[in-house]
């Protein structure tokens, strides 16, 4: 047999087990720019989904968005509002439906901030949101 038989043979013998990769979760973040910025809120995001909620709700199936509103007021308070939703995808798009199956809101004030610790208090409050969508959704 040639070289190219031998190789063709091994390719057709080793399809069957051949796996396409899984598909990517889908985060969106819809967060103000002021407290949060997209790659900080997608990174929480990814870190706080674990493969166990994963597990019971597919990234085929659905998509998770996180939304961080906030800032400084005039008289040097910060106010954060961190809200995380899960929500189905279209099967053929894959875009989300806005129909959120679980949601989770964390909000949070702290006198006399700075900009990082306002910036600072607003990723502690994603997490904490996250934190209650997957514990939710993945009962220990």
């Amino acid at each position: 047999m040639t070289a190219r038989t031998l190789l063709a043979i091994a390719l057709i013998a080793a399809a069957p087990w051949a796996q396409a990769a899984p598909p990517k979760t889908m985060f969106v973040d819809h967060s103000s720019a002021a407290v949060m910025d997209e790659a900080t809120a997608k990174a929480i995001l990814a870190e706080g989904i674990t493969p166990r909620v994963l597990k019971v709700y597919p990234a085929s199936k659905w998509g998770f968005v996180s939304q961080v509103e906030g800032g400084i007021t005039q008289t040097g308070t910060c106010v954060v509002t961190a809200r995380v939703m899960m929500m189905q995808l279209t099967p053929t798009v894959k875009a989300m439906l806005f129909r959120p199956a679980k949601t989770a809101t964390a909000f949070d004030a702290q006198a006399n901030a700075s900009a990082d610790q306002c910036k600072a208090l607003a990723k502690t409050k994603l997490q904490e949101a996250v934190q209650s969508v997957a514990s939710s959704l993945a009962k220990s």
